[in-house]
């Protein structure tokens, strides 16, 4: 069921024995290295699947640098990036690169590992503090003919300098937490926030055996002794579940359906979801048995990862995709098209899709409209349509979902037809598809997650419905749960509180991300069920999110969950401490606990670590205001405007700092800087307006708000201003004109 019983809500102590049973699971101790015997020791008694996994791209994913695993061209092969002349050379057997080092002076620099195999291979070099830095120029393995053999840089449409957190000694190119729990196993990342340093270690350097299936060392055991009936063989879980043949094709309809539910492919896609997927680690130590939320913090539809009707735009990494399909709701799940060991595909072409979609019907030009053989005749070019990362990297959307073209025009979403008929009309595909397939279905939840993110009428109705629709993709309608507190009133607050006792860990983080968007005094309403959910990220994340005042006049038992939740998130940030996102984090929750001298502290630490990241300013000076002190809190923001990449949010800050002391020409001049910026928010444009407004420019303001419905139609704000700024000047039918939008 998606809800969960009300008697959680009303008499959360009744819940206390299991509440914590669960806590428990989910904080047990982690094996240590010794109970990782390795893929060696493995391959004694699974010769054939340690024979798959040999060269696969688990195998190949980290190696150290060495003759027969450097791909790129080091005989002094030399590559110019916007005057930097980088030079590959080697020394015996050891390999070296010439480059641009953190102060911008050549040096060289002995490679120290080799990271992935194809299409591109990076390189990672060893640099002071225990860090391991992924260089920004990088070997194109592919073959000559297909344009491969060649070093190319990451970024090549702008010259990426010494200082700058992308370049390959910044910040973002930082192995130990950018990549390194994904490439290795049993990684620990081990990084020490006093000494700024890390001691990163892993049983295997690669991904191995037990990155998957866990340590080995009870299940060796069980096999060579008279324990061989223990659970799972002696693993934590088992990963064994139904071949494709389980599945059966309607021979009337030609398409599959399971032999048998069950939750058997559960296990498997949480333990693939755990590197397959875009999120943050907030807790190390993740094992099979665990499950996703334990340890880790999937994005959801993010503008940036995907676009409104979830295709994928970033770097997102398979899971946020698949859970939208059809095909996992069904049952489906990773190997059934891929080997779990080799990782290659079952079956070539359309056979892969053929294991369960009858050939007859769908692999024929009545479908898919295209002559037999041509690539508009593959199944996965309409319906895992590719975008290319890393300059050469092609990955396909695996949310395998029907083009719709049709919502390309009103959306603004890319769509699989007109990327292959580049020179017709999304309107032109949109016809086409319906002549063929009949009128697309109404309903798509890509109208209420547009409406949501920009602001369009009626936003909190369609987020509210797609909420409440179990049919839609939990993943949608955790990314509306989100957006909902842009547009909350009474008649969606209860759509709120729903969601935030929802079963579905994914509505559940939706609910605990949407928190942080509801003022202070309301929170308990919405946040304090989630003190009680299974998994530990959704209930630290709640508890970041409550102030502590919120679980005062509660039973003591709720105060317990509470303070283990807080103690749970400040860990996770801790965890991640070298990250200044995490900083402001430590920042924000010890202000909230009025430990002053600590939030102060970290917010510091933030802006030593990364003097670009224009949060930490914008933290730091609202705490300083907090405490009296605006000139200081000023001087903080004034120093952020030269260092920062994108002042925008500094310069709205600034704007209201001075319009407090009462400097209304400079404020308005930073104010009117923030809202024309191109990452303006509609916040920002609405401030602006009000404050002309307040100075007597109304007319000015109004000008203002109608110009940015262009950008955020149907913003709740800006149609407001416009109402109250119209009715002010006496110009009713315009004011009712916006009223009439905004209901």
């Amino acid at each position: 069921m998606d809800e969960a019983p009300p008697l959680l809500i009303r008499f959360p102590h009744l819940f206390t024995i299991l509440g914590l049973c669960l806590a428990q699971i989910a904080i047990a101790a982690q094996p240590d290295a010794d109970d990782f015997v390795g893929a060696d020791t493995c391959q004694g008694c699974h010769a054939a699947e340690h024979a798959q996994w040999q060269d696969s791209h688990h195998d190949l994913s980290m190696q150290p640098a060495a003759p027969d695993t450097v791909l790129g061209d080091f005989d002094g092969a030399t590559f110019d990036y916007f005057g930097t002349e980088s030079r590959f050379f080697r020394r015996n057997d050891q390999f070296f690169v010439r480059t641009d080092g953190p102060d911008g002076k050549l040096q060289d620099f002995p490679i120290a590992y080799t990271f992935g195999v194809y299409p591109l291979q990076q390189y990672l070099i060893e640099m002071p503090g225990g860090r391991l830095q992924a260089l920004g120029i990088v070997w194109d393995s592919r073959s000559t003919a297909d344009g491969g053999q060649r070093w190319y840089h990451l970024y090549p449409e702008e010259p990426v300098r010494a200082g700058d957190p992308l370049h390959w000694t910044g910040l973002d190119q930082n192995w130990n937490f950018m990549c390194a729990d994904c490439h290795s196993t049993n990684l620990a990342k081990n990084y020490d926030l006093e000494t700024a340093s890390y001691d990163t270690s892993w049983s295997e350097i690669n991904v191995a055996c037990e990155a998957c299936h866990g340590p080995g060392k009870d299940h060796i055991e069980a096999m060579g002794s008279d324990k061989g009936n223990l659970a799972n063989a002696g693993f934590s879980v088992s990963l064994s579940r139904a071949e494709p043949k389980a599945w059966v094709i309607d021979p009337k309809t030609g398409n599959p359906h399971p032999w048998k539910h069950g939750p058997e492919a559960q296990p498997e896609l949480d333990v693939c979801a755990q590197c397959h997927s875009r999120r943050s680690t907030q807790f190390h130590g993740a094992r099979p048995e665990d499950g996703l939320f334990n340890h880790f913090m999937p994005s959801l539809l993010e503008p940036g990862l995907y676009h409104v009707d979830g295709q994928i735009d970033g770097e997102v990494f398979v899971y946020g995709s698949f859970v939208q399909s059809r095909m996992y709701h069904a049952g489906v799940t990773c190997s059934d098209c891929h080997n779990p060991h080799s990782l290659e595909l079952k079956a070539k072409g359309n056979a892969v899709c053929g294991q369960c979609h009858q050939a007859s019907k769908y692999d024929v030009e009545a479908h898919h409209g295209h002559s037999p053989d041509s690539a508009g005749a593959r199944c996965v070019n309409c319906h895992m349509p590719e975008k290319t990362y890393m300059g050469i990297d092609n990955r396909r959307d695996h949310s395998f979902r029907i083009p719709r073209p049709d919502l390309t025009a009103d959306l603004d979403v890319p769509n699989a037809c007109t990327q292959c008929h580049s020179d017709r009309t999304a309107q032109w595909a949109a016809e086409a598809l319906e002549k063929r397939h009949g009128t697309p279905p109404d309903g798509h939840f890509a109208r209420a997650i547009h409406a949501g993110r920009y602001g369009g009428s009626h936003a909190e109705r369609l987020l509210s419905e797609l909420i409440l629709d179990t049919t839609q993709p939990a993943m949608a309608r955790a990314t509306a749960v989100s957006l909902l507190p842009r547009y909350l009133s009474g008649q969606s607050a209860p759509v709120l509180q729903q969601a935030s006792r929802s079963d579905d860990p994914l509505v559940a983080l939706g609910a605990a991300e949407a928190l942080n968007g509801i003022p202070e005094q309301y929170r308990p309403m919405f946040g304090l069920p989630g003190l009680y959910d299974p998994h530990r990220v959704i209930r630290s994340l709640v508890a970041s999110n409550l102030p502590p005042t919120a679980v005062s006049g509660n039973p003591p038992e709720l105060r317990q969950r509470y303070d283990a939740a807080i103690a749970d998130y400040i860990r996770s940030q801790q965890y991640n401490a070298d990250r200044p996102e995490s900083l402001v984090n430590l920042g924000n929750t010890y202000r909230q606990m009025g430990e002053n001298d600590k939030a102060e502290s970290y917010y510091r630490e933030a802006l030593d670590l990364a003097p670009h990241y224009a949060p930490a300013y914008v933290n730091l000076a609202d705490f300083m205001r907090a405490n009296g002190d605006d000139e200081a809190g000023k001087a903080v923001l004034e120093a952020g405007l030269e260092l920062v990449e994108d002042p925008t949010t500094l310069q709205h800050s600034l704007g209201l700092l001075l319009v407090r002391q009462k400097r209304l020409d400079p404020a308005l001049g930073y104010l009117q800087r923030s809202a024309e910026s191109s990452t303006a928010t509609a916040r920002y444009v609405y401030v602006y307006a009000v404050a002309l407004h307040s100075t007597g420019n109304t007319r000015q303001a109004i000008d203002v708000l109608e110009q940015a419905l262009s950008r955020f139609s149907g913003d709740p704000q800006i149609l407001s201003g416009l109402v109250s700024f119209h009715r002010e000047l006496g110009q009713e039918k315009q004011a009712a004109h916006y009223q009439r939008l905004l209901q």
